[in-house]
């Protein structure tokens, strides 16, 4: 079971009969005494990719998602499905845009550590390694002079994704991006 203290991006449960995943959450701590906390959730429904909002008191309990894990890797997409294989049986397999779960932006072209999350031996999704390496497509030009503060400037990645990186990071460049929130973590070091 899961509590939702164990709530964060990425944890799979069982919401009203469906497997879903949790997309974003936040937490609300009312101020009258003996409320409870509100976690206000964004979940995917794994089997449809619609959205939901839903609001739950602290301490509910949900029921784990029976699922397994297999490696996979990026093949290539066609505006409307990606398309990957399972690196230990080699099938390909596809997913519609709306099954992606936002992570689009992270897939590149030899990217290493993503999983195919099967449900009943049916592909629902991706999971993602904690950092992707990405390429700096274009970015501002650094402000000299501008130190008094940690500046950041943003930058689109070569998938489409932007992100916000420090001004000595220049076009062209292959950075680590953190994939639960999206935030720049280094420099690659190739």
């Amino acid at each position: 079971m899961i509590d939702t203290s164990n709530f964060k991006k990425g944890v799979c449960l069982v919401y009203k009969g469906d497997p879903c995943v949790i997309v974003s959450y936040t937490v609300s701590t009312p101020t009258a005494r003996g409320a409870n906390s509100i976690y206000k959730t964004k979940m995917r429904n794994l089997l449809t990719g619609q959205i939901l909002n839903e609001s739950i008191r602290s301490g509910e309990k949900y029921e784990e998602v029976d699922m397994e894990r297999h490696p996979c890797s990026y093949l290539y997409n066609d505006g409307s499905n990606w398309y990957f294989m399972d690196d230990e049986t080699y099938e390909q397999f596809d997913l519609a845009s709306n099954n992606m779960g936002g992570d689009e932006g992270y897939i590149s072209d030899g990217i290493e550590g993503m999983q195919a999350v099967l449900i009943d031996n049916n592909v629902v999704g991706i999971q993602m390694p904690l950092a992707v390496t990405l390429t700096v497509a274009e970015c501002d030009p650094t402000i000299k002079g501008a130190s008094a503060q940690a500046q950041l400037k943003p930058a689109t990645c070569d998938t489409g994704f932007g992100v916000q990186v420090p001004p000595y990071v220049e076009s062209g460049e292959r950075i680590r991006v953190d994939t639960r929130d999206g935030r720049f973590i280094e420099r690659a070091k190739d």
